[in-house]
């Protein structure tokens, strides 16, 4: 490595942890360190015309146009009462077990998440509608608010997901095949969940089941009523793998869905319709001001061909496959624990990709191994924007949440060393539907 070269590296990772440290937006983290690498690597001019070039073609891609939409069809569920039928639908499915609110706290998190693709928007909705409830039925409010914010990131992994449509961009992977992927995942987050929230119960056994069975009658009322929003799923994601639609298409069939359903059950106002709007453009703005400024990130990391120095030392360091992916893990966990996923993405795809794949893991299983990391940084103090979420919804402190986190958290980590060293957990399912070589 050349000095000028080993200058700019320093400035590039030196700025970003000193902006990220004193609370800059990260978007100017990653933007201002690599705009001044650039000056270094070639000069003023040079580094105004790249950075405004790369700017532009980071933001420049038709599949990036599926998170604005599903952004907005998330608000449309939201706003429209879908949460309320979800809920509902988890209740008869899990109502006689023990603790089974907080089990249809999981449920209804699962679903939500699976037909919205945003996990804070799940905690926000589920959380709102449960945890009155739960406080009746004499729950410690702060392990309601816990269980909230632990189990809503299950929709950051199950299909349609903004993230995998992230990670799809720096990855040039398969939309379809990434959502597949995280799948069995997804699932395996929820039944942890569940698996804890039993285990709590049996210590609290004041925390039984409603003991309300519902008549078939009943029963089917409930499904019936939950049923459009269960469809929309099928939908978009079945258009998808049908190759009746690209994953941007499904997420404009998916806004339509949205609102002609809550149009037609009159629980979407349409004077609410422009507060929704507002807020999928505000969420949006920051998405796209992240997406632009990696692109310059990755001009630098690319032209300083640092992604292959670090590839070069890892595996320098050691050729033991476990020691490198747990390495990566850590890395990505503890980076996870002060960056949103989004940027988190940005930044280290680049970086480790390489290595991943020259010991033989394949980009889908990787983007399944990192999409669970950031699922994990969503309810890690202190970003964890899920555990911020959850204390507002459930009116907590969030110290006292996180003081009850840590043994489901520990249990998340156990299963994200499965996801990371089992790969069949996240590749089998897109490997049969023939997922695994589709272009993006």
């Amino acid at each position: 490595m050349d000095t000028q070269v080993l200058i700019a590296t320093i400035v590039l990772i030196g700025g970003i942890a000193l902006f990220i440290a004193i609370g800059l937006p990260v978007a100017y983290a990653m933007g201002l360190p690599s705009a001044l690498a650039i000056v270094i690597l070639l000069s003023w001019d040079g580094a105004a015309l790249t950075s405004a070039q790369r700017i532009l073609a980071g933001s420049n891609s038709f599949p990036l146009l599926a998170i604005p939409f599903f952004i907005l069809a998330g608000g449309l569920m939201n706003t429209g009462g879908i949460a309320q039928r979800l809920i509902d639908l988890a209740l008869v499915v899990s109502g006689r077990l023990p603790a089974s609110l907080a089990q249809t706290t999981v449920v209804a998190n699962a679903m939500f998440g699976t037909v919205s693709g945003a996990s804070v928007a799940a905690a926000a909705a589920v959380g709102t509608v449960l945890n009155p409830p739960m406080r009746q039925a004499g729950y410690d409010p702060k392990f309601s608010a816990m269980i909230n914010a632990v189990s809503s990131p299950a929709g950051m992994l199950l299909p349609p997901s903004n993230t995998f449509i992230v990670y799809s961009l720096v990855s040039g992977s398969s939309i379809a095949a990434l959502f597949m992927a995280g799948v069995g995942p997804g699932l395996l987050w929820a039944l942890v969940c569940i698996v804890m929230v039993a285990l709590y119960a049996r210590k609290h056994p004041e925390l039984k089941g409603t003991g309300e069975r519902p008549t078939v009658g009943q029963a089917i009322i409930v499904f019936l009523r939950a049923l459009p929003a269960l469809l929309m799923i099928v939908v978009v994601i079945g258009g998808i793998l049908a190759g009746l639609f690209t994953a941007t298409e499904s997420a404009v069939i998916a806004v339509l869905y949205c609102l002609a359903l809550g149009l037609a059950q009159r629980t979407l106002p349409v004077s609410s319709l422009p507060s929704v709007l507002l807020e999928a453009s505000k969420v949006t703005g920051i998405i796209m001001l992240l997406i632009g400024m990696s692109g310059v990130l990755g001009w630098v990391l690319s032209f300083a061909r640092l992604p292959g120095m670090v590839a070069e030392s890892m595996l320098g360091l050691t050729d033991s496959k476990v020691i490198i992916v747990l390495i990566i893990m850590v890395v990505l966990l503890l980076a996870g624990t002060v960056m949103d996923p989004t940027p988190a993405i940005l930044i280290f795809t680049p970086i480790f990709l390489p290595v991943v794949t020259e010991l033989g893991i394949s980009p889908i299983h990787f983007g399944a191994m990192m999409v669970f990391n950031m699922c994990l940084g969503n309810i890690s103090p202190p970003i964890g924007n899920n555990l911020f979420v959850a204390a507002r919804v459930g009116d907590v402190r969030l110290e006292g949440l996180i003081s009850r986190l840590w043994p489901f958290f520990w249990a998340l980590v156990v299963a994200l060393f499965v996801v990371a060293f089992v790969p069949a957990l996240s590749e089998w399912l897109p490997t049969t539907l023939g997922l695994m070589d589709m272009a993006p």
